[in-house]
């Protein structure tokens, strides 16, 4: 089904009317037969609705109407989007930031605008000033705690909230575990002297001065983006809050978060980006086909010329070629690639993998 058809469908639910036509941008249209109550909760028939142009005129691009969207999976969470839009409109939104991060996490991505207040802390104050943010942890009163287990920064930095971002379960820690990273080389197998790890000066040394704007697709609290700074370069960083306030540290640190997931196109244009770093995120749980489908987006936006980071991907030692083919097929221009041994654990089953690469021009 097409997306104008899907409209449809969401209009014949509100008119309940069995049949509706769908008009296109070519002036053809087709009767299309659905149910009449596909959503009842009258806020999403009112957003996905065509909202036609004042004046009846099209736009310059074409199109006599705004066409609202919502991912494809929310006609299979039909339960829980009713429940997500089912507010009073200019009132304070109801404290449901889990509902829509687990909708979002399971394809109902983007969803759909609201129309109400968002719930903020009770007795906000004004973050640190910069440098001084960055490397202090923010004030409590800074973060709604109503649905996280730690209720305080310290308790995050201790590592006593037990599951929920076990990729992450440091990165609170500003002093002691974030602040040497990138930038002091770290040696998990001493004895083989080995490591997965890069500093940020040796990988900018690789582009001098081209390295301006970048993406960090990981799951931390915006260090990496901290250290690039240092060096003049301005990262954004991706991010969910799985299980603690990611968003609202990063923001505190002086950084921009940006709240998606893994099913979502990035938001930027075609060869615009000089770096994307990811690291502990894209490990070897991933399927074959999503890791192209990411690869090919993180190479749409990154420039000619530009840095693809990956730092510490890791799988089993039997899954490792066909992860490595899946990163060859960009056809990049290696700069660093080295695969270690993965030695936290007591058996040898896994490994490391950390390349730097650079997107060539196209045509090759």
């Amino acid at each position: 089904m097409d997306f104008p058809d899907i409209l449809g469908l969401i209009e014949s639910a509100k008119s309940g009317d069995p049949e509706t036509k769908v008009v296109t941008s070519s002036n053809r249209s087709q009767p299309i037969h659905v149910s009449p109550d596909f959503f009842l909760t009258e806020e999403i028939r009112k957003y996905i609705r065509i909202k036609p142009n004042r004046l009846g005129k099209e736009n310059f691009m074409g199109a006599n109407g705004t066409f609202t969207s919502i991912g494809h999976a929310c006609f299979s969470m039909k339960q829980e989007l009713e429940e997500y839009m089912n507010y009073d409109v200019g009132e304070i939104c109801n404290d449901d930031w889990k509902l829509a991060q687990r909708l979002m996490v399971h394809g109902c991505d983007p969803l759909p605008r609201r129309r109400c207040l968002s719930l903020a802390p009770k007795f906000y104050t004004e973050p640190l000033p910069i440098p001084q943010s960055i490397w202090n942890l923010p004030d409590d009163k800074n973060v709604r705690w109503s649905q996280y287990r730690c209720k305080n920064f310290a308790c995050l930095a201790a590592n006593k909230t037990g599951k929920g971002f076990y990729k992450c379960s440091d990165c609170f820690n500003l002093t002691h575990h974030e602040r040497p990273r990138w930038v002091v080389p770290s040696y998990p197998d001493p004895a083989s002297n080995s490591t997965p790890d890069f500093l940020i000066a040796d990988i900018l040394d690789l582009k001098p001065g081209e390295i301006r704007i970048g993406l960090d697709y990981s799951v931390g609290t915006a260090t990496f983006a901290a250290r690039m700074r240092e060096h003049n370069v301005t990262v954004v960083s991706a991010t969910l809050n799985l299980g603690a306030p990611f968003s609202e540290m990063i923001a505190l640190r002086g950084f921009i978060p940006i709240y998606m997931t893994i099913n979502q196109r990035l938001p930027f244009f075609d060869n615009t980006l000089d770096i994307i770093h990811t690291t502990r995120f894209l490990d070897g749980w991933i399927d074959f086909v999503l890791l192209d489908f990411i690869l090919y987006d993180w190479d749409r936006v990154l420039r000619p010329g530009g840095l693809l980071w990956i730092d510490s991907f890791f799988c089993l030692k039997e899954d490792l070629d066909d992860y490595l083919e899946g990163f060859k097929m960009l056809r990049y221009k290696k700069h660093k690639w080295v695969v270690v041994p993965k030695v936290d654990k007591d058996d040898d089953r896994e490994v490391f993998f950390s390349a730097v690469m650079e997107k060539p021009p196209r045509p090759f």
